[in-house]
C-alpha cells in the first residue's frame, strides 16, 4: 500500500495547484490596492481566479470519489481544498464590492491588510508544498505559527480600521460599505488560519 501511495502524487498536485490560485488571488487583491486606477481588469483577473479555484475543488472532489487509497484521510482532503476555496472567495467577495458600490480610493488600512494577506497565502502554499513529506515536514510548524500570528494582526488592523471609520467618516452609507469590505478582507485572513488548522491536523494524524 505505501508504494502505492508514493506513486499517486495526484492529490498533492491538486491541493498545490488550489494553494497557487490562493496566493495569485491574494496577490492580485494587493495589486487593486495599489493600482486601483486599473481596478475593473484587476476585479476580472480575481474573477477567473475564483473560477480557477472552483475547478481545482472539484476536480479534487472528484478524485476523492473515484480513489479507494488516498495519502491521508479523505476527508481532511476535503477540508483543506474546500477552505483553500473559501480563501479564494472571501477575496472576490470583497473585490467585487470596491467596484459594485463605487468606491473611489482604496484606504491605507485596506492596503495594509492586503499585505498581511499576501504573507499568511504565501506560508500557506508552502506548507502545502511539505505535505508530500510529512515525516520531514522542515519549517512547516514556524510557517503555520506564523500564520496564526497574522491572523491576530489581521483583527487587530481591523478593528483600528473600522474605529477610524467611524470616528472619521460623515456619510452613513460609506461607513456600512466600508464596513464590509474591511470585514471580508479580514475574513480572509481568518480563513488562511482556518487552513493552517487543518494542514495541523493532518500533521498530527500522520507523524
Amino acid at each position: 500500500m505505501f508504494s502505492i501511495l508514493s506513486r499517486d502524487t495526484r492529490f498533492f498536485d491538486l491541493l498545490e495547484k488550489g494553494s497557487a490560485v490562493v496566493v495569485r488571488t491574494a496577490e492580485a487583491y494587493a495589486e487593486l490596492a495599489q493600482n486601483y486606477s486599473n481596478r475593473e481588469q484587476i476585479v476580472s483577473q480575481i474573477r477567473r481566479s475564483e473560477h480557477d479555484g472552483d475547478s481545482v475543488t472539484h476536480q479534487t472532489l472528484a478524485l476523492l470519489d473515484k480513489s479507494f487509497i488516498t495519502p491521508f484521510d479523505r476527508e481532511d482532503i476535503q477540508t483543506l481544498i474546500k477552505r483553500m476555496d473559501d480563501i479564494i472567495d472571501e477575496i472576490d467577495a470583497a473585490a467585487k464590492r470596491l467596484t459594485l458600490y463605487r468606491i473611489a480610493e482604496v484606504t491605507p488600512w485596506l492596503a495594509k491588510q492586503t499585505v498581511v494577506l499576501v504573507r499568511a497565502t504565501r506560508l500557506i502554499a508552502d506548507a502545502v508544498g511539505q505535505l508530500r513529506n510529512l515525516k520531514n515536514p522542515g519549517r512547516m510548524q514556524e510557517h503555520l505559527i506564523e500564520v496564526h500570528h497574522l491572523e491576530n494582526v489581521g483583527d487587530d488592523n481591523n478593528h483600528a480600521a473600522v474605529a477610524e471609520l467611524y470616528e472619521t467618516a460623515t456619510d452613513p452609507i460609506l461607513v456600512m460599505k466600508w464596513k464590509e469590505i474591511y470585514d471580508l478582507t479580514e475574513r480572509a485572513i481568518d480563513r488562511c488560519e482556518d487552513v493552517a488548522n487543518t494542514i495541523e491536523g493532518i500533521v498530527l494524524k500522520n507523524t
